[in-house]
């Protein structure tokens, strides 16, 4: 049976990993000063809860989405399909200002300040290490911040709140614009994965481009668009056109750019083999670039593509070895960053810097941070 569920495959490594440096404040190969690639790297915020996706508002400063604590609901108490393998049942929160997922802002400074807390969070089976989703995602209209909910849904034992796009008001106020449970459910891709089916989505990315928002799901691998008015349409079914890829990362320059994780265990084989692809107007999908493992983020930078790899070892991750890399077709991927561990979200700054949400996985909590990784290469 394969075992190719996105959270789900971190188990392995993060069951080594936790007597290790989880208790211990410094993980390998890390802190201030040069970085193996070309780059420069120092922590530029602490206290954050499974951080995820970052965006730079266009008041300056960086927000970033937070998967949250999980929760102690579990979804085999409630009547509705559950996931499939080991994950279940998830254990879910909602309404919880401790547990529950938030979004955060950080000033230039490295000033962390809550945005919006108690939001929906959930966590897979002990069996699994309790790996935790919660928001996902963050982007800008305008100056209109909103988020991706990726722990809710009744299959992760958040009842009351589906999965979906959520628009933040003032005074850490939200409201669910788009029901993506509902429409995956009333939609479904034409290859999942049954061994690993997620009834709710894994959904890792989002992205705004012309006033609409664009987010995507990497269990069912499908890319959807989401209007501010909370109209959902499906942009395209990845699983249709490349199968069970687990894409996970998406950025537009010109057009999108897809990046996945791959399968890990033996099916992911011994060599890096994962892809960015890209996506053209008229729905084909080609092979941008290849060679590269574990992709989580993409960002370009004066005209570059860079992918932000979460390991960097086939067949499943490892502490440390986290990376950014530049992307180029027909040329190997040019480490510009190494000894990343478990990083998940990737921007860039207005100063041209990375910027990376590390320890984003199976860390306890508070103990996400940011680190920022200045690098020789130029600015915008």
């Amino acid at each position: 049976m394969r075992r190719n569920l996105f959270l789900l495959m971190l188990a392995a490594a993060l069951v080594v990993f936790a007597g290790s440096a989880q208790a211990k404040g410094k993980p390998p190969g890390h802190g201030h000063g040069k970085g193996k690639g070309h780059g420069s790297m120092s922590v530029f915020a602490t206290g954050f809860n499974n951080p995820r996706g970052l965006t730079f508002g266009p008041d300056g400063n960086l927000y970033v989405a937070e998967g949250g604590l999980g929760g102690t609901h579990s979804s085999a108490d409630d009547n509705c399909p559950q996931a499939h393998g080991a994950a279940a049942p998830y254990f879910g929160s909602e309404n919880d200002p401790v547990l529950g997922g938030r979004i955060s802002k950080v000033t230039p400074d490295g000033t962390v300040s809550t945005v919006v807390d108690a939001l929906p969070s959930s966590q897979t089976s002990p069996a699994l290490g309790n790996l935790v989703s919660g928001v996902s995602s963050v982007a800008f209209i305008g100056n209109q911040l909103y988020g991706l909910l990726a722990g809710a849904g009744c299959s992760h034992g958040v009842p009351d709140v589906p999965n979906g796009v959520f628009s933040v008001g003032a005074g850490g106020t939200w409201s669910l614009i788009a029901n993506l449970s509902a429409f995956q459910a009333a939609n479904p891709v034409a290859n999942p994965d049954d061994d690993d089916f997620e009834p709710d989505g894994t959904w890792y990315s989002m992205a705004a481009y012309k006033h609409n928002l664009y987010p995507m799901d990497s269990n069912h691998g499908e890319l959807d668009k989401v209007t501010p008015a909370g109209a959902i349409s499906r942009v395209v079914d990845i699983s249709a056109k490349v199968g069970h890829v687990v894409p996970t990362a998406l950025v537009h320059h010109g057009v999108w750019y897809i990046g996945n994780l791959g399968l890990f265990g033996p099916p992911d084989g011994d060599v890096p083999n994962e892809h960015v692809y890209k996506l053209r107007p008229n729905g084909r999908i080609t092979v941008r670039a290849s060679g590269l493992e574990q992709v989580l983020g993409l960002a370009y930078r004066g005209g570059k593509l860079y992918a932000l790899e979460m390991s960097t070892t086939p067949g499943g991750p490892t502490p440390g070895t986290g990376a950014i890399v530049r992307v180029r077709a027909g040329h190997p991927a040019e480490t510009i960053a190494s000894g990343l561990v478990f990083p998940t979200g990737m921007t860039i700054g207005r100063d041209g810097a990375f910027y990376v949400s590390e320890q984003g996985f199976g860390f306890g909590a508070g103990e996400g941070r940011i680190v920022k990784i200045t690098t020789g290469h130029g600015h915008h």
